[in-house]
């Protein structure tokens, strides 16, 4: 190491080692590289119309309870599903305990573009729902089980680290009412909501569709990303 870095490092690793955290190594390109997963499914305008279309159900009944209390530990790593979701799509991560992110950076936020720190307790990242658990119950989820909807709710592909300010903007919105401020992710962020939508089950409304056929005519090669969990959550969380 340089000598004019060492000390900085130094200083660093005494904190870390005060403060019981553990530091990851960096991942990378950006840890998720805000992808959330390898984008190698089908075309995605391609994709688009084989997916139902709709009217809008009513909302009522709904409650984010519907989905599960809070986060869960779907797939069994041990840690709650925002936990998981932070150390795949932060860099620099620092956690305690094993699970509990406690700072990181989102080195380009998807949806603005920016880049922000996060800070346990004190933060500007969410963990957004791609598909939101409102629009998925409107659109077919208010029929399902609760064991699917907990899978739904916890899928990692279905799950974005963003700028919480731009989340809190697109709330329950479809592609219709709200696509991220910054265009360059559109495309992307329009094939993850076909790849949910598609694995799920779930319906668009025909402006929903429409929207999303106009996104993808600019990139028509984009794909969808593909992984996540299974439909249903373990025996354990039914």
């Amino acid at each position: 190491m340089r000598p004019h870095l060492l000390f900085p490092a130094l200083l660093l690793a005494a904190a870390v080692a005060l403060s019981g955290c553990t530091v990851l190594p960096e991942p990378g390109a950006g840890a998720g590289a805000n992808a959330p997963g390898p984008a190698n499914g089908p075309v995605a305008l391609a994709s688009v119309d084989g997916l139902a279309v709709k009217g809008r159900a009513p909302k009522t009944g709904y409650a984010r309870e519907q989905f599960g209390k809070g986060w869960l530990d779907t797939d069994g790593s041990g840690c709650g599903t925002r936990e998981d979701i932070l150390k795949r799509d932060l860099a620099r991560t620092t956690f305690k305990d094993g699970c509990k992110v406690l700072t990181g950076v989102l080195e380009k936020d998807p949806y603005t573009g920016a880049r922000i720190t996060h800070e346990r307790g004190r933060t500007g990242v969410d963990i957004d729902h791609i598909v939101a658990l409102s629009d998925a119950w409107q659109k077919g989820a208010g029929g399902w089980d609760k064991g699917k909807r907990i899978a739904f709710a916890n899928d990692p592909l279905n799950l974005l680290a963003v700028d919480a300010a731009a989340n809190r903007k697109k709330g329950d919105g479809d592609a219709a009412t709200w696509l991220p401020p910054d265009r360059g992710y559109r495309c992307r962020y329009v094939a993850a909501q076909i790849a949910v939508k598609q694995k799920y089950g779930l319906w668009v409304t025909a402006g929903e569709r429409d929207a999303m056929k106009r996104v993808l005519t600019g990139c028509p090669g984009e794909r969808l990303p593909t992984g996540g969990n299974p439909t249903r959550p373990p025996e354990r969380l039914r």
